[in-house]
């Protein structure tokens, strides 16, 4: 059965990172997205790979929809060109509206709020609570460590080895969206 994704929430930095690998990254992903007529739900700001993923969705032709904070946007971080744009007065709220909108989650590389604010979509899916899925977007084995640490919790007996497969993994952001729309939710209980 394929899924719907008519939205995707992305989750990653508000920096660029070392080099160009994560920026042409970002407008690769950008124009994937673009080009499938899915809208962006991310956190609204110019600033770093969101902003260039934001103007690589709208140059090809699709929508961005932006949620920030008051006190970002009273800094002036808010993206002047999205399609729409929300303004909440705090993260949390940012980041419940954002899981509302969105079909699906996507991190690309980032910091601790990309991490954060994937886990805790994750973490949702593994719960119940949600059943839209959750990838990783593997810019140059990023994510490698995160899946070494998601290994440990397996062999030391703190999550279920099914549980891995509770996160599309891909260093192609084409094979990403792919995997997403191909995603079946895991059912094993995360009890062990």
């Amino acid at each position: 059965m394929t899924r719907s994704i008519t939205s995707v929430a992305l989750f990653c930095g508000s920096n660029t990172g070392l080099g160009e690998t994560y920026q042409h990254a970002a407008r690769t992903l950008g124009t994937d997205i673009g080009r499938r007529g899915i809208t962006l739900v991310f956190g609204g700001t110019h600033k770093g790979l969101m902003g260039i993923v934001a103007d690589a969705v709208l140059a090809a032709g699709g929508q961005a929809h932006g949620i920030i904070t008051q006190r970002l946007a009273g800094l002036g971080h808010l993206h002047p060109g999205l399609t729409r744009s929300e303004i909440v007065p705090t993260l949390r709220q940012r980041k419940e509206r954002m899981a509302t909108l969105a079909d699906a989650f996507i991190a690309m590389p980032g910091g601790i709020g990309t991490l954060e604010e994937f886990m805790e979509a994750w973490t949702m899916n593994q719960l119940g609570e949600l059943d839209k899925p959750a990838g990783l977007y593997d810019v140059s084995g990023y994510y490698q460590p995160f899946m070494g640490f998601v290994d440990h919790m397996i062999e030391q007996g703190f999550l279920p080895p099914a549980h891995r497969k509770g996160i599309v993994v891909s260093p192609e952001s084409a094979t990403l969206l792919d995997g997403l729309a191909e995603f079946e939710r895991v059912t094993v209980p995360k009890w062990l």
